[in-house]
């Protein structure tokens, strides 16, 4: 009995050691991280794991993006998400369907709240993709909208994607046939969007090497 007991507590320790020594990015997002319209391996998060196990880095990606996805649905279950993958690095890519549906901005920037100082309270780097929408509710709702994300950038002091889908919104051959979810081609322009900040934030907390 103590035998099996040691064994147990040994291949615990071993399973967490390795955790430990995976870092691990989060993508907590909609649908325009889920790859919407289009083969999953070909969105842009699973685009971003390849490029980091090209460049020989241990990073893992994790992607726990739901199609839909409001602010007050990711709030509902950040706390479950940080506690099961330990993140050292969370990009938090939600509010486009707060504003398409002509939401509560203040809910919204409650909500992003919320989910940021969670992410921080698990010590983890935390990124933030900012939106844009179209001036359906008026342009004082869009403007405001926009702001929200600089605003809490600036705030909370994070590392912030001006606008993820830069170079593909109102582009027919880059969207699937709905007009506002990037296609294949679309992803790879969204993957440089996210890249172009995400690499020296990845640098700043050593999590990748200057090399790469």
């Amino acid at each position: 009995m103590k035998f099996r007991f040691l064994l147990v507590f040994l291949l615990l320790t071993m399973y967490s050691a390795a955790n430990a020594a995976t870092p691990t990015i989060l993508v907590f997002g909609d649908s325009l991280s889920a790859a919407y319209g289009i083969p999953r391996e070909q969105g842009w998060v699973n685009l971003l794991q390849q490029r980091l196990q090209k460049q020989a880095s241990n990073i893992q990606v994790v992607n726990a993006s739901i199609s839909g996805e409001t602010t007050a649905g990711g709030v509902s279950r950040i706390e479950a998400t940080l506690k099961q993958h330990q993140p050292q690095l969370v990009i938090i890519e939600l509010g486009a369907n707060d504003g398409l549906q002509g939401l509560s901005l203040v809910d919204m920037q409650a909500n992003l709240t919320t989910m940021i100082t969670a992410s921080q309270k698990y010590k983890a780097t935390v990124m933030l993709a900012g939106m844009m929408i179209p001036p359906n509710y008026g342009m004082p709702y869009t403007q405001e909208f926009k702001a929200t994300y600089e605003k809490l950038a600036k705030q909370y002091k994070l590392a912030l994607v001006p606008f993820l889908l830069e170079g593909v919104a109102g582009n027919p051959a880059l969207s699937i046939e709905d007009g506002l979810h990037p296609n294949v081609k679309g992803q790879l322009i969204v993957l440089e969007n996210v890249w172009t900040v995400l690499k020296p934030t990845l640098l700043k907390v050593h999590l990748l090497k200057a090399a790469n």
